[in-house]
């Protein structure tokens, strides 16, 4: 009988991997505590949702955070690519770092086949590196859960909303968030 062990990689490993050409932008995976996952495909609703969420949160918190899509962030043992990534006004561009836990104001997930992944795994990683507030989308049910107030054995806040819920961010109280404009119409 042999046994066999995961490598679980750090993020300097990751990073370094991506620099030497041994995985590149084709590859679509992303680093989730320490391991080197495949991410699922985009269906045409992922897309569209993603995509709208993005042209309406860019419309509401113009001058006031950045929203990245799609794009890496740096956490203490992952470097996901959540869906929408709204974080701090970086004067570079994030052109030496992708931002990290303390730039992070807002993490949204599309979800359409991966929900249990999204509320159970993501979440957990997302509270580890104190990720203030997290939100998923869940496309099939047209709904969305709120995770708030972060601790290391997950959120100890979770609200489920309907797409017609009006939320305020956290770090934007000021601000109504109409999920009717997140999600694709009917």
């Amino acid at each position: 009988m042999t046994a066999t062990r995961e490598k679980i990689w750090t993020v300097e490993e990751y990073h370094r991997m991506i620099e030497a050409g041994i995985l590149n932008e084709d590859d679509n995976i992303e680093l989730l505590d320490g391991r080197i996952v495949e991410m699922s495909p985009q269906t045409p609703i992922h897309a569209g949702t993603t995509q709208r969420s993005d042209r309406y949160l860019q419309h509401l918190l113009r001058d006031l955070a950045e929203i990245r899509v799609q794009l890496p962030i740096t956490l203490a043992t992952s470097e996901p690519e959540p869906d929408i990534a709204v974080v701090c006004i970086d004067p570079g561009g994030y052109g030496d770092h992708h931002p990290n836990q303390a730039e992070i104001l807002l993490l949204i997930e599309v979800s359409y086949s991966t929900l249990q992944i999204d509320r159970r795994e993501k979440a957990l990683i997302y509270a580890r590196a104190n990720i203030a507030e997290y939100w998923i989308l869940d496309v099939g049910a047209r709904q969305a859960y709120i995770y708030r107030n972060p601790a290391p054995g997950g959120y100890e806040s979770e609200i489920v909303v309907a797409d017609n819920a009006v939320m305020r961010m956290l770090a934007f109280p000021e601000i109504e968030i109409n999920f009717s404009e997140l999600f694709l119409p009917v």
